[in-house]
């Protein structure tokens, strides 16, 4: 079965009638969305950063803050969104600036949790540069928890992932936390 066919039968399901003309073209809609909502399936790291590595002698820090993610929880197939910021200390070369925000679409483009989101960001930024060390910060707002369940509106989640030396030197994961704003 297709999965147009599948959201055809989920929306029978639940009682609705295929033939309203709302819901005509939305299971071949529905399908679409997922497939694209899920897309980071299909990519890998090496394609995404597309050799976007170059030499560089600083040492310090680089910070790209503030990038927006949406992606859907694995729980309950329901969105969380929120802003990643990325922290790394280069090793003889950066990134282009525009693969963290690839890196970060390509995994939150995948059935996730948050926690493993952040760590995934944070190993593929260590992978792609080599750095001293990274640090991935999430804040996210969940669906789930919004939307079903305990109805908390004004409820946020942080996700913190250090590797390298911006787990082991104080400094600069001070410099890191002291960068990034609250988001919500």
């Amino acid at each position: 079965m297709s999965m147009q066919q599948y959201y055809a039968k989920i929306l029978t399901e639940i009682g609705e009638d295929l033939a309203r003309p709302g819901l005509q073209d939305t299971p071949i809609r529905a399908a679409k969305a997922f497939s694209f909502l899920t897309s980071g399936y299909q990519q890998k790291l090496e394609d995404v950063i597309n050799k976007a590595v170059f030499p560089a002698d600083n040492r310090e820090m680089v910070l790209v803050k503030n990038i927006e993610f949406y992606s859907l929880c694995e729980h309950h197939l329901l969105p969380f969104y929120g802003r990643v910021h990325i922290a790394y200390l280069p090793e003889g070369q950066v990134l282009g600036l525009s693969k963290f925000a690839r890196i970060t679409e390509m995994f939150a483009r995948r059935l996730q949790i948050q926690e493993n989101l952040t760590k995934q960001i944070a190993e593929a930024v260590q992978e792609a540069t080599g750095a001293r060390g990274v640090a991935v910060m999430i804040d996210s707002a969940h669906m789930c928890m919004v939307m079903r369940g305990v109805g908390k509106q004004h409820s946020t989640t942080r996700t913190v992932s250090y590797l390298g030396e911006m787990k082991d030197n104080q400094q600069a994961r001070q410099e890191f936390l002291s960068a990034v704003p609250e988001v919500f």
